[in-house]
């Protein structure tokens, strides 16, 4: 490895009427000779929980004025690490194989003490993310260029890269004038029809494709994910998932192998959320769970997928209110779901069991069963069926007494005894209804509010 000695920051113009920094870094190795380049725009939005347990935001820039401390150049990896402010950090580490080169990781760190940009940050945390660019397969001896806005969000932190250009493994250091540009800025190009005409006919046109759905796929297979603090399970989860998404119009469909998948998160982040990551190569999906004391929902879902031509695709939402449960107990869904998230992105569940807080053990507490889960109520029915049935014997008998008495004038004092009992009659009947109904809701919610003990 070799520490790199110096860095230069200018100011550029980002367009013809608003100005924005650029950071441009040149890394020399202990010969004195350029062995990494970067220049790009980088942008970040946080959100973070202030003393009066409320959600704020912060938006702020990579800086004018940053420091290159802890950089290295390498045959094999490099990594370019900028330091700003009071401890936050911007690092993106890059590695070679064969005869191209590909950034790994993009690690940010902030620190929410910094009240300059935290305005009223509950925490003084230092907090860490981790990126996954989609930057891949640059051919050695050229560098990366990408004008088009990349967003990629993490979690509660979303980051937006602009005006890349940046060069790894830099060869007699010298730094390239041939770049590799990113599929985002390549002009989508449509080949023109020929149209051959034969003496006067008119040639017909060719039937234009209808779009094709993606084809039904297999029930994804259900994972089982945990965090953990320090020994203890902090988070279980177990489900099957399913994305949809729009790319470019098109919608596709993929399953969420949970062999491929690395799990990260963490457990109760400013003492009221929790957050479940799932990582693979081509999918990042994040969870986010709140609560309030008594209930918790989830409340932010986000989601990044990486195409093997290295576009991507983002969406997120963070105001949902899903899968509520009491807290201290867990949230159960065993029938597909499918829960649309933005208007781009929805996600299917399969045989769903979350409980973001307060674990006991490694198993879960009992469940409180979706809507979905719950067997069919009859007694309902059944029971304003027989009710109704009743009122109506009830009305044929006052039916025949009234005739009766029409009919025996010489009993009249016999039918005067007898009339009264049809407004008794008919409330004895609604009594009866009210009763069965009263009693169906009660047995109801005492089965919606007894779950199952996980096994």
């Amino acid at each position: 490895m070799f520490r790199y000695a110096c860095m230069t920051l200018f100011l550029v113009l980002g367009s013809e009427i608003q100005l924005s920094y650029s950071t441009e870094a040149s890394v020399t190795d202990e010969a004195k000779k350029l062995c990494l380049y970067a220049k790009l725009n980088v942008s970040f939005t946080v959100t973070y929980e202030t003393i009066e347990k409320k959600n704020s935001t912060a938006t702020f820039p990579l800086p004018e004025l940053v420091k290159a401390a802890g950089s290295t150049c390498g045959k094999d990896a490099s990594t370019l690490t900028l330091t700003f402010d009071k401890g936050h950090s911007w690092s993106v580490s890059f590695k070679k194989e064969n005869e191209t080169y590909s950034a790994r990781d993009i690690v940010f760190k902030y620190n929410l003490g910094d009240d300059r940009i935290f305005t009223n940050a509950s925490s003084k945390e230092t907090k860490t993310v981790t990126f996954s660019p989609s930057i891949s397969n640059v051919a050695m001896g050229t560098y990366y260029s990408c004008k088009s806005e990349d967003t990629m969000q993490m979690g509660l932190v979303v980051q937006s890269l602009q005006n890349v250009s940046l060069q790894a493994f830099i060869i007699n250091g010298s730094k390239s004038d041939i770049g590799s540009v990113c599929p985002k800025d390549v002009p989508s190009t449509s080949p023109v029809p020929t149209t051959h005409v034969t003496n006067t006919t008119t040639p017909t046109a060719a039937p234009t494709a209808a779009p094709t759905t993606p084809s039904p796929l297999p029930t994804p297979t259900t994972g089982n994910y945990s965090l953990k603090t320090g020994n203890n399970s902090c988070l279980l989860a177990q489900m099957g998932l399913q994305i949809n998404f729009k790319d470019g119009g098109v919608l596709q469909k993929m399953n969420v192998d949970p062999l491929s998948l690395e799990v990260n998160g963490d457990c109760s982040v400013n003492k009221s959320d929790s957050t479940l990551v799932l990582t693979s190569i081509p999918v990042n999906l994040t969870f986010t769970f709140k609560e309030d004391g008594k209930n918790f929902v989830l409340h932010a879902v986000s989601v990044t997928i990486r195409s093997a031509n290295g576009t991507s695709f983002s969406a997120a939402n963070s105001s949902l209110s899903l899968w509520k449960a009491a807290v201290g107990s867990s949230y159960m869904c065993n029938k597909e779901q499918s829960y649309i998230v933005t208007d781009s992105f929805s996600l299917d569940t399969f045989k769903l069991h979350v409980q973001p807080f307060q674990v006991t053990g490694d198993s879960f507490a009992t469940a409180e069963e979706c809507q979905a889960d719950l067997p069919v109520n009859y007694i309902v029915p059944i029971a304003v069926g027989v009710a109704l049935g009743v009122l109506i014997i009830i009305v044929v008998v006052a039916y025949f007494i009234g005739r009766r008495r029409n009919q025996t004038t010489e009993e009249c004092f016999l039918d005067a005894d007898l009339s009264f009992l049809v407004p008794i009659a008919v409330g004895v009947a609604l009594s009866f209804l009210i009763i069965l109904v009263l009693l169906s809701y009660l047995i109801g919610r005492r089965k919606s509010r007894t779950g199952y003990q996980s096994v």
